[in-house]
């Protein structure tokens, strides 16, 4: 990691810039403490996709844990099929589900 003052960054910025493509991070300090931070566009992305990861790992605990506690309900092909009407009303298989995980049905 590089520190540098915002001055120096616009003096050498292609020096810079090529430390940064080779792997470097650079912290450019400004005044007021308002300082950024440079990385390649690569570290970037990896950075992004680590936090989606992280997101979905998360949500995949989430539902988990939800399985675990019995708040999930499964369905057959032929009654997701009939959840498409548009006169479809919950059946007790539903309504059990709803009862069971403390929800109404609206």
């Amino acid at each position: 990691m590089i520190a540098v003052r915002s001055m120096d960054v616009q003096d050498n910025f292609k020096n810079f810039c090529d430390k940064v493509f080779q792997g470097e991070t650079l912290i450019v300090y400004r005044p007021k403490n308002e300082n950024i931070v440079m990385l390649s566009e690569q570290e970037y992305n990896n950075m992004l996709k680590a936090k989606r990861n992280a997101e979905y790992l998360s949500m995949l605990n989430e539902s988990k844990r939800q399985l675990e506690e019995g708040k999930t309900i499964s369905f057959t092909i032929e009654e997701l099929e009939a959840m498409e009407s548009d006169d479809w009303k919950p059946t007790p298989k539903v309504l059990e589900w709803l009862k069971k995980t403390g929800k109404n049905y609206e």
